[in-house]
């Protein structure tokens, strides 16, 4: 569980910045943990996100939303994996929804690096003892295709292509509502929520830039749903559920950035009933494709739609 810490800066003390003054009274966070809990809206002055420069003069109450530790290495574990593809320099395996990617505080076990270091026996070190072979990532409740890379010359390469857009990432998602036109650009900066930490945010003062092409595929008017196919130029954490969201069409299903009421207006129950049986979000990673690092050939592969998600696709087309 993460932890609390609140500090309230005296009345009678002289101006201080923010930053030296939490450094004084938790002397066990570094400037460099310091400042990055700052960035991520972890440090609230009077309850909202703030800036390490920020003049104290008193009176004000500090709020320290302090991270549970992260685990300083992963382990092997025999979990069973879907393998699309492998290869000397890869594996693309089709995560199940439920699934974290990787190790962080909170989730040391069953994560898919754990479950690769198992079947792998080595991946690439460039990623790091928690994050080895990583080159990207989906969602804990995202099913769908991911890539990971097993030397660093592959890793090296791979990341090259994802830092200049190159790689082909296409999804799948049912959304609330339909945006105005049949297809479009969402381009908005995204970035730490300022209060809320588990949420990303378009409004964010730190955003980067995050890019996400769509088009509608279908839409159901009657239960006020569509099916959009998306393509990500960038890979933003959250991209897709933020984005949607903030046009009022919220993935089906999403607990963190959806709209509960908007599944309890549904008047088809055994729609309902459906959507309750969704692990998270409405949101399937259906195609990932890139240039082989080692052959330079161009790979695509794909996923099926997992079954939690079909059967609301079939059906809503067999009564829409």
């Amino acid at each position: 569980m993460n932890s609390t810490r609140q500090l309230l800066f005296p009345d009678d003390r002289p101006t201080e910045r923010l930053d030296t003054f939490i450094a004084e009274c938790l002397p066990d966070v570094s400037r460099s943990q310091l400042k990055k809990l700052i960035n991520n809206g972890r440090i609230t002055l009077n309850g909202v996100s703030t800036k390490a420069s920020n003049k104290l003069k008193g009176g004000e109450l500090i709020q320290i939303d302090l991270p549970d530790p992260e685990p300083t290495e992963a382990l092997p574990e025999p979990i069973p994996l879907d393998v699309l593809y492998e290869d000397q320099d890869l594996i693309v395996i089709n995560k199940p929804a439920g699934m974290v990617v990787h190790p962080a505080a909170g989730h040391s076990h069953g994560t898919l690096v754990n479950a690769l270091l198992y079947h792998c026996q080595d991946l690439a070190g460039i990623g790091g003892v928690l994050r080895p072979g990583i080159v990207h990532r989906i969602d804990k409740d995202t099913a769908g295709v991911i890539v990971a890379t097993k030397n660093d010359q592959s890793h090296q390469h791979l990341a090259a292509q994802f830092k200049d857009h190159s790689i082909k990432r296409r999804y799948l998602a049912l959304i609330h509502g339909a945006p105005d036109s049949q297809s479009g650009t969402i381009d908005q900066p995204i970035g730490r929520h300022p209060t809320q930490r588990k949420k990303m945010s378009g409004k964010s003062r730190n955003g980067k830039r995050a890019v996400t092409h769509w088009k509608i595929l279908k839409q159901y008017n009657i239960s006020r749903l569509s099916l959009l196919e998306l393509q990500l130029e960038t890979g933003r954490t959250h991209q897709i559920r933020v984005h949607f969201s903030e046009i009022n069409c919220p993935l089906v299903g999403d607990p963190l950035y959806g709209n509960r009421s908007r599944t309890i207006a549904i008047k088809d129950m055994e729609l309902r009933q459906l959507i309750d049986q969704l692990p998270g979000q409405a949101l399937h990673a259906q195609c990932l494709g890139f240039i082989h690092p080692r052959s330079g050939k161009y790979l695509e592969f794909f996923s099926e739609i997992p079954e939690t998600l079909q059967s609301i696709i079939t059906h809503l087309d067999q009564k829409y």
